[in-house]
């Protein structure tokens, strides 16, 4: 058993479950989502992504972009959230938890994508 494989696939899993954690429940209820729970997913996709950079093959690359898009959008979303609670004067409103989680939704679909990449390239692996 490889233990940079074991390491490369927990990441990835982990950003994959800890992004659903954080998408499940009402959209537009602030109650059902965590702003640290979204911390900690933006800080496991991001250990995810430094993981992918030295994969140089074609699949690699791919598995790359599909990190870069779920680090894009979580961090917009969490400037969102910033800028509804310490900066504009509205708050945390129901469209704008919407928005987050919205944005959020888009990333666990490209964490879906890479972990599908991953486990159709581990079963196309041959010993």
């Amino acid at each position: 058993m490889n233990l940079e494989r074991v390491i490369f696939g927990f990441f990835i899993v982990l950003a994959l479950t800890l992004n659903f954690g954080f998408v499940i429940g009402e959209i537009d209820n602030p109650d059902h989502h965590s702003i640290l729970e979204l911390f900690f997913v933006i800080i496991v996709n991001l250990v995810a992504t430094g993981l992918k950079l030295g994969d140089r093959s074609q699949i690699g690359a791919v598995l790359l972009a599909t990190s870069l898009v779920a680090d894009l959008q979580l961090i917009a979303a969490a400037i969102t959230w910033a800028i509804a609670v310490h900066v504009s004067e509205i708050g945390m409103v129901p469209n704008v938890m919407a928005t987050i989680v919205s944005l959020s939704s888009g990333a666990l679909v490209a964490n879906i994508i890479s972990v599908t990449m991953l486990t159709g390239e581990t079963l196309m692996m041959r010993r």
